[in-house]
């Protein structure tokens, strides 16, 4: 593409800008406008969107750069793309415009006087050398590679019978004694919102992590209507486990969840959800999976291991503005050790409350 320019967003390009994003290969559900809507509604973070115009008359997207610029704790703001979410960074035309769209991002960030840009890419950058091409010429600084986390997708079968059959053995044996043995359902329902909300609390004080606003999961149903769902596993009237999904393409992708106490334990609930929820999307048309983000060496990324799924790598990158390094969250560094440790002996309701008034800054 010969000419094009980087304009910021409006929200009067936001169905243009939709379009664009479910029509290129690697656009995601968080590349959507509707997700940056929420989390602006939520928490009030600012929409720093950069749009890439081309065509004969420059008035058709051929890039995306969705941002939004963060607060930080201790102060100040980073931009990101996307914050609360899993993937991000720029889908354009050509690696050209990507690699515009990224130039762009460091000269709004060092206008705003950000500490970093960070872009949640799913792959390497399209304008980067790789193996397998040699990448384009670029005045930006080398980027700081994030190898945190991974990602799991899989295919879905043609049936719903096929989901168990395909399931590693001791991982099928559990789902099946859970449906057979303990009587366990998954039903859906918007209606259930609270009772994932509650799992969802107890799960992140257990990990000794803050918890997001009840207010988000609402929203989060409001935005995207019927292309997010609140599945809830039970045992009889009992709730032992729910999920959020969200519909992008043929793709069914689980986000936030929670369990009961000891419900993984006595009943497999986690187990049995997941597989059933397979099922469901095979049902519904669904040929993707996608059972998102975990730590590397985190007992998710186990987990999702022994279901039967493959890690594959995440490539974030950051462009380091004011920061010197990138903070370190994993559970190896003493000091976020002791915090988690002290968060997880508060009670709930504490934990409720001061998650509401730090969740913002942890994006």
């Amino acid at each position: 593409m010969s000419s094009f320019e980087i304009r910021p967003g409006t929200p009067e390009v936001d169905a243009e800008r939709d379009a664009f994003v479910h029509a290129h290969g690697q656009g995601s559900f968080f590349h959507l406008s509707h997700w940056s809507r929420v989390v602006q509604r939520v928490f009030g973070h600012r929409r720093r969107d950069l749009i890439a115009f081309g065509g004969e008359e420059g008035k058709q997207i051929v890039g995306v750069l969705p941002l939004m610029q963060s607060p930080r704790l201790l102060g100040g703001s980073n931009l990101i793309s996307v914050p609360f979410a899993v993937y991000g960074g720029p889908v354009g035309a050509t690696p050209e415009i990507e690699l515009a769209l990224v130039r762009a991002a460091k000269v709004l960030g060092k206008q705003l006087g950000v500490g970093r840009v960070e872009l949640r890419t799913r792959e390497p950058l399209s304008f980067e050398a790789t193996e397998e091409r040699p990448g384009l010429e670029s005045d930006l600084p080398k980027m700081a590679d994030g190898s945190l986390y991974v990602t799991f997708e899989c295919d879905l079968p043609e049936k719903p019978e096929d989901v168990l059959a395909g399931m590693p053995k001791k991982a099928r044996a559990e789902a099946r004694k859970a449906r057979n043995k303990h009587g366990l359902e998954l039903a859906q329902g918007r209606w259930y919102v609270d009772d994932l909300f509650r799992l969802f609390l107890r799960n992140k004080h257990q990990l000794g992590s803050p918890c997001l606003p009840p207010r988000l999961f609402t929203e989060m149903l409001n935005e995207f209507g019927t292309d997010a769902e609140v599945h809830l596993v039970r045992r009889g009237k009992v709730a032992l486990a729910a999920v959020m999904t969200f519909r992008y393409g043929d793709t069914l992708l689980a986000y936030y969840a929670g369990t009961a106490e000891g419900a993984d334990r006595e009943f497999s609930a986690s187990n049995f959800m997941y597989m059933a929820l397979q099922e469901w999307a095979v049902e519904r048309g669904f040929k993707k999976f996608d059972f998102g983000r975990s730590r590397r060496d985190s007992g998710a990324m186990s987990f999702k291991k022994r279901q039967g799924f493959e890690a594959q790598q995440l490539h974030y990158r950051y462009l380091l503005l004011k920061d010197k390094d990138l903070p370190s969250f994993t559970p190896s560094n003493p000091k976020t050790a002791i915090l988690r440790d002290t968060w997880t002996k508060l009670p709930e309701p504490v934990v409720q409350w001061l998650s509401s008034h730090i969740a913002r800054y942890l994006p």
